[in-house]
C-alpha cells in the first residue's frame, strides 16, 4: 500500500489516503497553538497495518513544525506519545 497524507487545516484533520480512498484520519481541535487530538480512526479493513502510527507521526511532526503543543485526548495518541520519547517535548504544557 502506498500512503499519502494530507492536512485539512480548515477541517482540523489529517488524512491517510491509499489512492483516493481514506484509510485513516486524525481529528483535532485547535486553540491558539494548542492542538487537542480528539480522535484517531483507521478503516477496519486496514487495521493492524501501521496506518495509525504513520499518520500520528505525520501529525506530530506537523505540530512540531508549526510550533504547537499537543493535548492527547484520544487514547491512541496518548499511548503513542507515552511510547515515543522523541515527541514528549510536544506535550502541553510544554515540557
Amino acid at each position: 500500500m502506498s500512503l499519502t497524507f494530507e492536512h485539512d487545516s480548515s477541517g482540523h484533520q489529517f488524512r491517510a489516503l491509499d489512492e483516493a480512498s481514506e484509510v485513516g484520519r486524525v481529528e483535532y481541535d485547535l486553540d491558539g497553538t494548542v492542538a487537542t487530538v480528539t480522535h484517531t480512526w483507521t478503516d477496519p479493513t486496514h487495521r493492524g497495518e501501521g496506518i495509525a502510527g504513520k499518520l500520528t507521526t505525520v501529525v506530530l511532526d506537523e505540530v512540531r513544525t508549526r510550533g504547537w503543543t499537543v493535548v492527547p485526548q484520544c487514547p491512541y495518541t496518548a499511548r503513542f506519545l507515552a511510547d515515543h520519547a522523541e515527541y514528549q517535548d510536544l506535550l502541553y504544557p510544554a515540557g
